[in-house]
């Protein structure tokens, strides 16, 4: 078993799991963060610790999908190993639902370091 994110964490993007995750296996790409499967340790720290709800585990139904996006990202992006301020306007994206489809950005841009 691992932990994944899902598209709630799209465009809110809060980083509360980053500083309590004991292997560092989360990285951040422009609007979401993603786990890297291979590295979770199933701890589930960070599951709680997410404002959005995002955090899942690969057990529950209909994860397959997340756990290849957290996976094929990971091996894109940059790990993130402290908090960062959330967007601005985070919070008007908490409830928005499928936000995968029209919202999700592939891109990592240095500016965001």
């Amino acid at each position: 078993m691992t932990f994944v994110v899902t598209d709630a964490c799209i465009k809110c993007k809060y980083t509360d799991c980053v500083e309590v995750c004991p292997v560092d296996c989360f990285h951040e790409g422009d609007n979401m963060l993603v786990i890297n499967p291979e590295i979770c340790i199933d701890c589930g720290v960070c599951e709680v610790e997410c404002p959005a709800k995002a955090i899942r585990a690969d057990t529950e139904p209909k994860m397959e999908s997340w756990v290849e996006l957290n996976q094929k990202y990971a091996n894109l992006w940059p790990v993130i190993t402290q908090k960062k301020d959330p967007p601005k306007d985070a919070d008007e994206w908490l409830d928005v639902p499928n936000k995968l489809e029209n919202h999700f950005s592939p891109e990592f841009k240095q500016e965001n370091t």
